[in-house]
């Protein structure tokens, strides 16, 4: 089980986040362009005050249940999405407190979305550009029929890569979902985390879910 993250030092969050910014920079991209989303799956409710302190604006979180509990905590300070597992049972609780759900990738995650999404309801949709058997997301031959049954306005592409030694390693995986993206005008790429994401933001990456990096 991992340890909740505790003791958060808002300046030291706020050097983490400027080197961030200089590593996008550095990978030739405006950091502008790019949204650094704080995943928050591990930092407890009491520690949100240090990320709003230290400029984070943009959080993401795993759990349907937590993330009603934050959301309702700091009401009007953050902008949230949601990045974990889409049960389908979980759409309804989870779609008034985001701007985005990241991992939208079955059948009755689309019929829960039918049902209870607004007219500005919009969404990314996981693919499992990796083909790993047991790994949530929508097979990239899948993607295109998958769209079309998509009753929400889908704004972008979601991807985690299989779990690697090297960043570099995980390009093959980012470039196939930018590809992807293109293919079907998708302007959003959610893909890179802590360990992969100058590699990601080299690939096109809009979104990268970020938590070590700017907790260290």
């Amino acid at each position: 089980m991992v340890d909740l993250i505790h003791g958060l030092d808002p300046d030291r969050i706020r050097a983490n986040l400027e080197r961030v910014h200089e590593a996008i920079a550095g990978a030739g991209r405006d950091p502008g362009e790019v949204e650094i989303l704080a995943a928050v799956k591990y930092v407890p409710v009491e520690e949100l005050g240090a990320l709003a302190e230290a400029g984070l604006e943009l959080l993401g979180e795993n759990r349907a249940q937590d993330l009603v509990a934050k959301a309702d905590a700091f009401p009007g300070r953050f902008t949230w999405d949601f990045i974990g597992v889409l049960q389908s049972r979980k759409v309804r609780q989870v779609l008034p407190h985001v701007r985005y759900i990241h991992s939208v990738a079955t059948e009755s995650a689309l019929a829960q979305l039918q049902r209870h999404a607004s007219a500005t309801t919009q969404v990314l949709v996981e693919v499992n550009v990796s083909a790993e058997s047991g790994k949530e997301g929508v097979g990239p031959e899948e993607l295109g029929a998958f769209l079309e049954r998509s009753a929400v306005q889908v704004v972008g592409l979601m991807t985690m890569p299989p779990l690697a030694a090297e960043p570099e390693d995980s390009r093959p995986y980012f470039r196939a979902l930018r590809r992807l993206a293109e293919r079907h005008g998708l302007p959003h790429l959610s893909m890179g985390t802590s360990q992969d994401y100058v590699v990601a933001v080299q690939e096109g990456a809009t979104i990268v879910r970020l938590g070590t990096s700017l907790y260290g």
